[in-house]
């Protein structure tokens, strides 16, 4: 079997948690005996040389439908439904949360992807969703799709909820590679450390309010987006002296801050999983988590919630966290179920399931 995975243009140089799910799936499909080649939604793809197309990031929409409109392959999609509505809707100045204020959360992405292609060149090759728009272009390429491929089956019944499709589906987990070693890593570890991409929706910036000039060290680490770099500003100046900013750092690196740290905080306005959580909880962090998006299905009871527009929320939980012991369950059901081997199988029972019914 050959799969073509095709995901946005700015995969590598933008990093985010759906380039090393695509990373780390391809990786253990190809052990399995697949062929997987990653490509840009941009490059000039081979489609007869593929059994199967794999799309990632449903709201990128703009970029699957010119391979649509050029290819017969049958094709899965991961959706990745990632929804920022709330915080366009009560938090953004510019022109963005003005649409999304009037006009609603599909006007806003569509805008989103016009934004994208005006201020980063991210091409928009496709009429169909000029004229159709967001809305009527993401149920389009649902209903074409063999299989989807959420997450969670929270987020394919939030699919369901915001667009009128019906389809196939198999859960796939995101995962963890299995370390070397997983023993009681709790041992003289300090502080709060917050990984991911630095940008307005991870919220970083109300983190940095809710420990700012306390007791407790904050290492941020990450890159800032590329249409957030005003963002990042605003954390800079705001932090205080107890708060350091690390660049992107590599896996070893990010497994020594893990296991260095007590307490990982994700505030963001909306996480399907949040990869880092994952990592961080197997190097016995005790997780802060948001409570906006698909994180109950993952961490259950195991994790501090918080809720990402309130400082206070987010300081009270940390501080809860950090007299706390981290989750042997926690720990023992992400070894045993979220790990990249298990995605794999489960992604290519899709692609089965997505074979048979186009013989």
């Amino acid at each position: 079997m050959r799969v073509a995975m095709i995901s946005r243009d700015t995969l590598f140089s933008g990093p985010g948690g759906d380039t090393v799910q695509m990373k780390q799936t391809a990786k253990h499909l190809e052990a399995m005996g697949v062929s997987v080649d990653i490509c840009l939604s941009s490059s000039s793809v081979e489609y007869n040389k593929y059994d199967l197309l794999h799309f990632f990031n449903i709201t990128r929409v703009a970029a699957i439908l010119p391979h649509l409109k050029k290819s017969n392959t049958p094709y899965v999609i991961s959706p990745i439904f990632v929804d920022y509505s709330e915080y366009d809707l009560l938090h953004r100045k510019d022109i963005i949360g003005k649409i999304t204020r009037v006009f609603g959360r599909d006007r806003s992405e569509y805008f989103k992807t016009l934004a994208r292609w005006i201020k980063n060149g991210e091409s928009v090759n496709s009429l169909p969703y000029l004229f159709q728009g967001q809305r009527k272009s993401i149920e389009n390429t649902l209903n074409r799709a063999s299989v989807i491929l959420p997450n969670s089956k929270s987020e394919f019944d939030r699919l369901g909820k915001a667009f009128n499709f019906r389809g196939k589906y198999v859960v796939v987990p995101n995962g963890i590679n299995k370390p070397e070693r997983t023993g009681d890593n709790s041992n003289n570890k300090t502080g709060v450390l917050c990984v991911g991409r630095i940008e307005s929706y991870k919220n970083q910036l109300n983190i940095i309010r809710a420990l700012k000039n306390s007791d407790t060290r904050l290492t941020i680490v990450g890159k800032p987006a590329p249409n957030h770099i005003s963002y990042y500003e605003q954390c800079k100046l705001e932090a205080g002296n107890n708060i350091t900013f690390l660049d992107h750092a590599p896996h070893d690196k990010l497994v020594d801050l893990y296991r260095s740290h007590k307490v990982h905080v994700s505030a963001s306005w909306f996480e399907t999983t949040g990869l880092c959580n994952l990592e961080a909880a197997l190097e016995d962090c005790v997780l802060v988590i948001t409570d906006k998006g698909d994180t109950k299905d993952y961490f259950g009871d195991d994790v501090y919630y918080c809720d990402p527009d309130g400082v206070n929320s987010i300081r009270e939980q940390i501080e809860k966290a950090l007299k706390s012991a981290p989750s042997s369950a926690l720990k023992n059901r992400i070894l045993t179920q979220y790990t990249w081997e298990n995605a794999a199988k489960k992604t290519l029972e899709g692609y089965n399931i997505a074979l048979k019914q186009n013989k």
